[in-house]
Parts: C-alpha cells; sequence; structure tokens
C-alpha cells in the first residue's frame, strides 16, 4: 500500500511531480476531509497540470480512507 509509507517517518512519495505532491499530503487531505479526486485538485492541485497523477492520487486517497477508522463516502468525479 502506498499508505503504508506514512509509518516510516522519512519516507514518502510524490505523486504530483508537477506540484511536488506526496502521498502524506493526500493522507492529510482526507484526514481534514477530501473525499474526492476534485476535493485534492482544489486543496492541494493535485492533477491540474499534465493529470498523469490522478490514478494514482485516486488511489492514494482510497486507501487513507480504507486505513481510516472513519468510515467516508468517496466519489471520485
Amino acid at each position: 500500500m502506498l499508505i503504508q509509507q506514512e509509518k516510516a517517518a522519512d519516507r514518502f512519495m510524490y505523486v504530483c511531480v508537477c506540484r511536488a505532491i506526496t502521498d502524506r499530503q493526500i493522507l492529510q487531505a482526507a484526514r481534514a476531509g477530501a473525499s474526492s479526486l476534485k476535493d485534492l485538485r482544489r486543496d492541494l492541485g493535485v492533477a491540474t497540470e499534465c493529470g498523469q497523477c490522478a490514478s494514482c492520487a485516486k488511489q492514494c486517497l482510497r486507501e487513507a480512507h480504507q486505513d481510516s477508522d472513519i468510515a467516508m463516502p468517496i466519489s471520485f468525479a
């Protein structure tokens, strides 16, 4: 799982190279209430340049919510 990297304090993965957004930032956004790619675009700027990161960003968001104790509806609009 991509989000499992959060457990290693010194490890992270760039998801959006254009905006230098990491999987940890996506995890933080999910914890703050982001539940869709649209939310990530608005909050972090993910997938607003070349768009190549969209599928990975959605996967990170999906995993963040699966690993969460709080069930949240997820829409990938």
